[in-house]
């Protein structure tokens, strides 16, 4: 399991991108479209992740792991299970609540012809 982004939902694209990539010093990496952008923070490998596709989505940690439907076989108690594992492009994407509140993600990369 390794963190690999913070996804930050955002109504106004431009405007976080101004804010992170222009005035912070983020590099963008990726680009997915329209609507989501990855962008590599200084002083570390975890990305930010903009994301236009659901403004009112919580935002929260991105853990990446090799794969969602053994981890949510198996996974650990006190987590409630938001979204079950889902198709999204590249993998898979299932959403959980920690005992705090806090909404966090693990997806995997099992179709992405690049992962390896």
């Amino acid at each position: 399991m390794k963190l690999e982004f913070l996804l930050a939902p955002t109504s106004d694209l431009a405007a976080s991108l101004a804010l992170y990539r222009d005035a912070f010093g983020a590099e963008e990496v990726w680009r997915e479209g329209d609507t989501t952008v990855a962008l590599g923070m200084p002083g570390t490998d975890v990305q930010l992740m903009l994301d236009a596709n659901d403004p009112d989505a919580p935002a929260g940690p991105v853990f990446v792991v090799d794969s969602v439907d053994r981890f949510h076989a198996d996974a650990p108690a006190g987590l409630d299970v938001l979204a079950e594992p889902a198709e999204i492009p590249g993998g898979k994407l299932a959403t959980y609540r920690d005992p705090n509140g806090l909404v966090i993600y693990v997806m995997d990369q099992s179709t992405d012809a690049t992962a390896g």
